[in-house]
Order: structure tokens, then C-alpha cells, then sequence
């Protein structure tokens, strides 16, 4: 997901984490008038749960931060730790909505000199990503960047300078690009992973869970080596860098920790371009319907979710046309024309009950980024019986520094996986580009794919042994960062820790 966009939201967590805080009630007597009725604490966990089904959401928070104070000082550790739980995700709910209407309005004019009061008006009011709470609208913090990816001649003139996009074509464009793939120009990487927890964000006591995540072999992605390993001593699964996801699962007793708790990781790892724009239609083979793998990828999943307004959408996207590649094709451009780029909530999408699958929350809505645009095309793909999954780990393509991304692959019998990444298609549209550029640039991403990866899952939601806590607030879509879980942590530490976290990659010796 956006690097951007994450920052921001670890910016206004912490200070709305701070101000939950000062929230929070004073211990009171847990003793009930009636033996027989629920305690303060029982009455205030219960008004939390109903302010949070009315979408009021700050005070459910702070209902919930009372019932935590009240079993705490109770001794009662088990609903303590649910109370705690329901702050974290009533708090991650909201958190990305920072902005009152006054305050949405000022970002605007910001962000985009000029703007016009009509032009405000019409985004704040059919457009912009809100939610409501205490009646109240909230604007999303990126509500002015998204401004601007709906409005690309807008954004070209704000990246008119400052963007080499020769370096970022360089795949697309290149003169010497094979005929026949698909798995070419192999590019060996290596570099380090690292997670740092300065020693003071650590909760005092009990036993920090951790999912590292690290490389996984695919068909574009071999060899992959992880060595040298932190902690091995409190490493309980792992690493496992074959199947669906790349991980090391680490149990780390907290009072073992002296000073800050640093886990690095060598990785190392080929990353092949890959050519399919030689597809022979005729060549392309029947599915087999009962195959496991072919089931997995053509139903619903918790962030791709097939409905019966996305199949009916997906079949008047590809008309009266049979072939899955040609309809896969079909469904890549229609994502880029009609559902352009933008940042989006994924923190309170994941933690919003009842839940909203991403892909159901870009068809709704016309909101998403790269994640959500792989998502959506993968759920107009499997409504049409053509395995699809959504990829997801980190890009070099943008710049050196490897930035979180997702992108998409389908299936077709014969030919294999065949990759796509709309994303990074349509970020043509955002500088000024002559236009057969433009259009090489997106028709090489429509079955092609650069080299500069690095896939972290093969699909969005992977499952991993030991599978996370289904009580435990954390984010569950994407493993581009430590899922980190702790019992005794009166603070959300996962998301204070995802700026922690970090990838240095060099190109190796072939």
C-alpha cells in the first residue's frame, strides 16, 4: 500500500491514541448494585458495543476505554483484553478520517492553488471518501491527493517537473525487450529486511507474536535464500518461503529483550521479467473446473469478493466475447478507464464490522489503489471463471527504494500466470506524455511485467500457520509489513511499529 498514505495515518493514530487516553474515566467500584445485573464495567463495554453498531465511533472508543480501566482494576484480565481489543478497532475504524468539512476544504485549497469553491463543493459532496460518526462527516486525510488522480490534467501540471519517467518506462519502452518470454532478463537482488521496536514502545511484560515476512518462490521469482536470521531462538515456525506467503513466525518473551528489539534479515533473491504478449488465443486451453488451485482463485475471498452485481458488471464489460485472455484483457482497461487510482482508508476498511471486502468497496465506490484496483480485477476475473489473485510485496519500478505495492495475475491453461499491473499503467496518465507513449507504456502492462519485484504473497489474504489471532486487532489484508500481536499491551503496537519496518535492496552479481 501508499508509503505516503501510511505515514499520515501513523501520524494521526498516535495523536488519536493520545487523546483516547485522556478520555479514559477514572477507576471506579466494579462492585454491582445488583449481584445479580452486569457490572460498570459489563454496562459501559455494552454501550460501547452499541455506540459503535450507531456509528458513533469516538465514543465507543471511549465507552470501551472505560470498560478496559473498570476490568482492569477489577483483575479481570480475559475481558480486559477484549475491552482493549474494541478500542484498538474502534479507534482504527475512524482514524483515517481526520478532516471536518472546514478543515477538508482548507486542505484543498492547499494542495491545489486555484481551486475553485464549485470545484470544492462537488468533490466534498459526491466524491471524496467520508464516514459519518456522531453524526457528524469525516473527510479521509488524502483527500486532496485523491483530487488530484481524478483529475489528471491537474496532476500533470503539479508533476510537470521532478519525474523521470524514463526511468520508470525503462522496461516498457525498451528497444531490446525479447520477443518470446515469458520468463526473461533475470535480475538478482539482495539486501536486508529489518523490524527495530525501541525498547520503550515495548510492553513491559508477556510475549510479543510476530509474523516477519520475507520472499517467496514463484515462477518469476526463484532462488530465493534467507539467512542470518535474529532471535533464532525464539523462532517458532519458519521460515517458510515456498507456498502462498513468505514468513518467520517469532514468540519473543519480552523481559528477554535488552534494549530495542532488532530482527534483520539477509534475503536474496532472481527476479525475471516476464513476456506474454505472445499469446495465441487458439493456444489457450480448457480449464479444469475441479482442480483445487483453479477453485481457490475463481471464489470469494475475504477482500475479492464475487457478487452477483460484479458478474453481471463483468459480463457486460466483455460482451459477447468467450476467450479468458481476450476477457481478461478487456477487464484491465476497463479498471484503468473507469476506475482511475486513488489512496484509500485500508486501515478502517479492515477493521470495520460488519466487514466490506476491498474489491466490493472500489466497485461501490470507485475508490482504490493499487491493492483494491488488483482486487477488483481479480473478482471481475473470477466471476467469469478465469483464476485471478491479487500479488503483493514491494516495487522498484518508481524509484530504487523498494515501495509497498499490489498487482495482479490471471490464469490461463497452457501459458501459466499471466501478470498485470494497472497501477502502474496508469500512472502514464499523471505526466505530460506523447501519447503513443502512453499507450505503449499501459498495453506493455497489460501481460507483461518488469523485473524490479519483490512478492512477499501470491494472493491478498494468504493464510499462515499459526494462523493471527481472531481476536486480535490487526491488519489482516497484506503481509508487507510485521503483523505484530501482544496480550499485554495497553497501546494498538502493530500500528505503532509499521513505521519500523524496512527493506534496503541492491542489484547483485549475476
Amino acid at each position: 500500500m501508499n508509503h505516503r498514505s501510511t505515514t499520515a495515518l501513523l501520524v494521526i493514530s498516535a495523536l488519536l491514541l493520545l487523546l483516547a487516553a485522556g478520555c479514559t474515566t477514572t477507576p471506579q467500584d466494579t462492585k454491582t448494585l445488583d449481584a445479580s445485573g452486569p457490572s460498570p464495567a459489563d454496562e459501559a463495554y455494552a454501550r460501547g458495543v452499541a455506540g459503535y453498531a450507531d456509528a458513533n465511533y469516538r465514543i465507543a472508543e471511549e465507552r470501551f476505554a472505560e470498560a478496559y480501566t473498570l476490568y482492569t482494576g477489577a483483575g479481570d484480565a480475559d475481558k480486559a483484553l477484549t475491552a482493549r481489543n474494541a478500542i484498538f478497532r474502534a479507534n482504527r475504524t475512524y482514524m483515517e478520517y481526520p478532516f471536518d468539512r472546514a478543515a477538508a476544504e482548507a486542505a484543498l485549497r492547499e494542495r491545489i492553488p486555484g481551486i475553485t469553491d464549485a470545484a470544492i463543493a462537488e468533490w466534498l459532496d459526491t466524491r471524496a471518501q467520508t464516514i459519518v460518526s456522531e453524526n457528524e462527516t469525516l473527510y479521509y486525510l488524502d483527500v486532496a491527493e485523491n483530487y488530484l488522480f481524478a483529475h489528471p490534467d491537474e496532476k500533470q501540471k503539479q508533476t510537470a517537473s521532478g519525474v523521470d519517467f524514463d526511468y520508470i518506462g525503462r522496461y516498457a519502452w525498451s528497444e531490446n525487450r525479447p520477443e518470446h518470454g515469458p520468463y526473461v532478463n533475470p535480475v538478482r537482488y539482495a539486501g536486508v529486511e529489518r523490524l527495530e521496536i525501541a525498547h520503550e514502545a515495548l510492553p513491559s511484560t508477556g510475549i510479543l507474536k510476530i509474523w516477519f515476512p520475507l520472499p517467496i518462490e514463484t515462477d518469476s521469482q526463484r532462488n530465493v535464500t534467507v539467512t542470518n536470521l535474529s532471535c533464532p531462538e525464539y523462532i517458532v515456525a519458519g521460515p517458510f518461503t515456498t507456498g502462498s506467503i513468505g514468513y518467520v513466525y517469532y514468540e519473543v518473551p519480552v523481559g528477554a529483550v535488552n534494549g530495542d528489539l532488532v530482527i534483520t534479515a539477509d534475503i536474496a533473491f532472481t527476479s525475471y521479467e516476464q513476456i506474454f504478449e505472445d499469446i495465441d488465443q487458439a493456444l489457450v486451453a480448457e480449464y479444469d473446473t475441479s482442480d483445487p488451485e483453479y477453485l481457490l482463485y475463481t471464489k470469494s475471498e475475504r477482500n475479492i469478493e464475487v457478487t452477483d452485481a460484479v458478474r453481471e458488471k463483468a459480463r457486460e464489460i466483455v460482451g459477447n466475447e468467450t476467450n479468458p485472455h481476450l476477457q481478461a484483457q478487456m477487464i484491465y482497461y476497463h479498471i484503468i478507464e473507469t476506475y482511475p487510482y486513488s489512496l484509500v482508508p485500508h486501515g478502517s476498511l479492515d477493521a470495520r464490522e460488519p466487514k466490506v471486502a476491498e474489491s466490493t468497496y472500489m466497485f461501490e465506490t470507485g475508490h482504490g489503489d493499487c491493492g483494491t484496483q488488483s482486487m477488483l480485477f481479480a473478482a471481475f476475473c473470477r466471476s467469469l471463471g478465469i483464476p485471478a489473485r491479487a500479488l503483493g510485496g514491494y516495487q522498484m519500478i518508481m524509484a530504487e527504494t523498494p515501495g509497498g505495492h499490489f498487482w495482479a495475475e490471471y490464469y490461463l491453461p497452457g501459458y501459466g500466470w499471466v501478470p498485470n499491473d494497472v497501477t502502474v499503467a496508469e500512472a502514464a496518465d499523471w505526466v505530460v506524455l506523447p501519447e503513443e507513449k502512453r499507450t505503449a507504456f499501459k498495453d506493455y502492462y497489460a501481460a507483461n511485467l518488469d523485473s524490479a519485484r519483490l512478492v512477499i504473497q501470491k494472493n491478498i489474504d494468504a493464510p499462515m500457520d499459526p494462523a493471527l489471532p481472531d481476536d486480535a486487532v490487526t491488519f489482516r489484508v497484506v503481509r508487507q509489513v510485521p503483523a505484530i500481536v501482544s496480550d499485554t499491551a495497553d497501546y494498538d503496537i502493530e500500528l505503532s511499529c509499521m513505521g519500523c519496518f524496512g527493506i534496503s535492496l541492491t542489484v547483485a552479481d549475476q
